[in-house]
């Protein structure tokens, strides 16, 4: 997974955390928990704000 996957990022969070509030999320916290999914091979740098935001608003929608 690279960052512009943002769907399968939310998807393997969502069933990663299931119980967890997508939108309580310190994008700190959500940073971390993407560079340590399985299957994630991408420069851990190039994750910025929009890109978490963005992955957060899909994980809110995966979770509904």
């Amino acid at each position: 997974m690279k960052w512009t996957d943002i769907s399968a990022i939310a998807e393997a969070l969502y069933d990663k955390f299931p119980d967890t509030d997508p939108g309580t999320i310190r994008f700190t916290d959500l940073h971390n928990w993407v560079v340590e999914l399985d299957g994630f091979d991408d420069d851990h740098s190039r994750g910025g704000e929009k890109v978490l935001e963005a992955i957060q608003a899909a994980w809110i929608d995966e979770a509904r």
